[in-house]
């Protein structure tokens, strides 16, 4: 492993717990998020401008990371190698979210003054994009694992289900703010999982 000699005393100190992660060591896992959690959420969060999908992308972005820890390479500093993944995982969220919200139903007028409908084809995950799905849901199933049964429930349905906050509402006969306020209780302790464990290790 090349290591970049001009790398700072954090970014060293973080090429050590890289390190360490790799060999399994559930608490440099644990010490990478909470030296990074609050600066991607906040990038996140001017992105995209919802607290919501800033929470969301925020655990995405850690769980790829994570999950591809092995292909860090230390010519740029890991903080780089991270807000380069949360980057882009925002950006294709963002993408993803104006094609959702473009109506294929809604006609246009052509040149000519008559109406045209846009006729899309149909488009399922590529490759690439299965792998990662699979990769970032495997990593999150070890960690939601060991979530209370109520908070693993929610984060099920929400992040393995893809089910919307309403649909969750519904299924569950509970009011929307109490889903919301327990996804994101569950998010913090998805974050928090990993050092209550860390003793155990």
């Amino acid at each position: 492993m090349e290591v970049n000699p001009n790398l700072s005393q954090k970014a060293t100190e973080d090429l050590e717990l890289v390190k360490k992660a790799l060999q399994n060591d559930q608490k440099a896992y644990a010490e990478l998020m909470v030296r990074y959690k609050d600066s991607i959420y906040f990038m996140i969060l001017k992105m995209v401008n919802n607290k919501e999908d800033a929470n969301d992308l925020t655990v995405e972005a850690f769980g790829k990371a994570f999950e591809n820890i092995e292909k860090y390479r230390p010519e740029f500093a890991f903080s780089t190698w991270l807000f380069k993944i949360a980057t882009n995982n925002c950006i294709d969220f963002i993408r993803k979210k104006r094609l959702k919200t473009f109506s294929i139903d809604e006609t246009f007028e052509s040149h000519e003054g008559e109406d045209r409908k846009i006729d899309f084809a149909s488009e399922g995950l590529d490759p690439e994009e299965k792998m990662i799905k699979k990769q970032k849901n495997d990593l999150m199933r070890t960690i939601v694992d060991k979530l209370p049964a109520r908070y693993k429930q929610l984060v099920i349905m929400r992040y393995f289900d893809e089910r919307s906050y309403e649909e969750i509402a519904e299924e569950l006969d509970l009011p929307l703010g109490t889903v919301k306020a327990q996804l994101f209780r569950a998010r913090d302790l998805l974050f928090n999982t990993i050092k209550k464990g860390k003793e155990k290790i």
